[in-house]
């Protein structure tokens, strides 16, 4: 089983915000995959696909982003899957626009997902970070709640369909490759 959980925040007024990248990655990947079966489980919105002989859950935590660890970890031990099994898909604002990250572990960088994953359970599992880009007036909760600007969201389009290329990567060919494939500059600030 494989587990990817896009980080945001839940509620109409979040929608389209810097912070609700992995949310976006999450619902494009439900719609590229015909799933539309997501259900309220263990404190996030979950639907289970079958591809082949495994299992893949697409989780969106509906805890908001500071207690993302809550829902993350209850799947975890629910299901018993190793962190290797599991990526979670967030946004970093000291990442440049338009580029992806793709670590196999590390610190939370940040993040207050993150952060809250790895008090729940450690550093040692997959991510992809999205680039938002740093905020132009230094208020970090204003910039990651805000909107981005039609610049932005195109270039962010980008961005989001390779983290969904990059998933699938690491599904079918593991981390390393979707490593080497997708980390690296990308359309604006690489």
């Amino acid at each position: 089983m494989h587990i990817i959980v896009g980080l945001g925040n839940p509620g109409r007024e979040y929608e389209g915000t810097r912070h609700n990248v992995g949310f976006e990655v999450i619902d494009l990947l439900a719609r590229k995959w015909n799933v539309s079966n997501f259900q309220h489980r263990m404190e996030g919105l979950v639907a289970e696909i079958a591809d082949g002989f495994r299992k893949i859950l697409l989780v969106k935590p509906q805890t908001f982003m500071n207690l993302s660890g809550r829902c993350v970890s209850k799947i975890i031990n629910f299901y018993k899957v190793p962190l290797e099994s599991l990526m979670v898909v967030c946004d970093d604002k000291e990442i440049g626009l338009g580029r992806l990250r793709i670590r196999s572990n590390g610190s939370h960088g940040g993040n207050n997902g993150l952060r809250n994953i790895q008090e729940h359970l450690g550093m040692e599992y997959p991510r992809i970070r999205i680039g938002i880009g740093q905020p132009a007036h230094g208020d970090a909760s204003a910039h990651v709640l805000g909107k981005f600007t039609q610049y932005e969201r195109d270039a962010l389009g980008d961005s989001l369909s390779k983290s969904v290329n990059a998933i699938e990567t690491w599904l079918h060919d593991g981390l390393e490759s979707c490593m080497n494939k997708f980390n690296g500059p990308g359309k604006i600030g690489g």
